[in-house]
């Protein structure tokens, strides 16, 4: 069975009752998760929209409410920790973690930042994203790990994704605008798929040039929904 996530982050805005809806709209379409991320104000203060981008960010003030929806919408939720204090407020809420790319080029390197200890101490499930193959990685065949290839480019092409390196990893992190490469990623039979999620393409929230709405993810889970029976 494909773990299917799909990635709110920042296209939320903040907004609880924009929030809900997606949350609805994930579990209606049998998305298995959906993912949001938690960074500090200094992290995207060089953002054109930094003051935007930090409604989105999960914090200790809106965590509980994030997860009173989940619950009452009847789907998981976790996060990619950018800084090692939010791990510690979100632990009792979630039951893994995402570690994004460009934090996770230390670990390929077998090198243990301190997010990736604070992460690692808690012993629940860990998503990496990687653009580089972590065959060489000292914690490659580690069970508590799972490795996603990701391009880190917004967006990608498809002609930038080397599909045929998906037999190292365990899922696939997907940049690309185009419903074309996810599919083929589930049809080269990874185990966990990564999809940004809008709600309307014809907003400008700020990740909506990787980000699928509903009728693509409709699509996408058409596929997944085969590949699963």
């Amino acid at each position: 069975m494909v773990f299917i996530v799909a990635e709110i982050g920042v296209n939320w805005d903040g907004d609880f009752d924009l929030v809900k809806q997606m949350m609805n709209e994930s579990k209606l379409l049998g998305l298995n998760a959906v993912k949001f991320q938690a960074f500090t104000f200094e992290m995207v203060k060089n953002h054109p929209e930094s003051n935007r981008l930090m409604n989105s960010s999960i914090t200790k003030e809106n965590i509980e409410k994030i997860n009173d929806i989940s619950q009452e919408v009847g789907i998981n939720w976790f996060c990619t920790p950018m800084y090692p204090d939010a791990v510690n407020f979100l632990d009792r809420f979630v039951s893994r973690y995402k570690i994004r790319e460009f934090d996770g080029r230390e670990i390929i390197q077998s090198n243990q930042t301190d997010l990736f200890q604070t992460i690692y101490k808690k012993h629940k499930n860990i998503f990496i994203s990687s653009e580089t193959v972590p065959v060489n990685c000292s914690f490659y065949n580690d069970p508590q790990i799972k490795w996603l290839y990701c391009i880190p480019k917004y967006p990608c092409g498809l002609d930038d994704i080397d599909f045929s390196l998906l037999k190292h990893f365990d899922g696939f992190s997907n940049h690309c605008n185009l419903i074309e490469a996810p599919i083929r990623a589930l049809h080269e039979g990874i185990e966990i798929l990564e999809i940004h999620v809008t709600s309307d393409k014809t907003k400008d929230f700020v990740d909506n040039n990787v980000s699928f709405d509903y009728d693509e993810i409709k699509d996408i889970m058409k596929v997944a929904k085969v590949i699963n029976s």
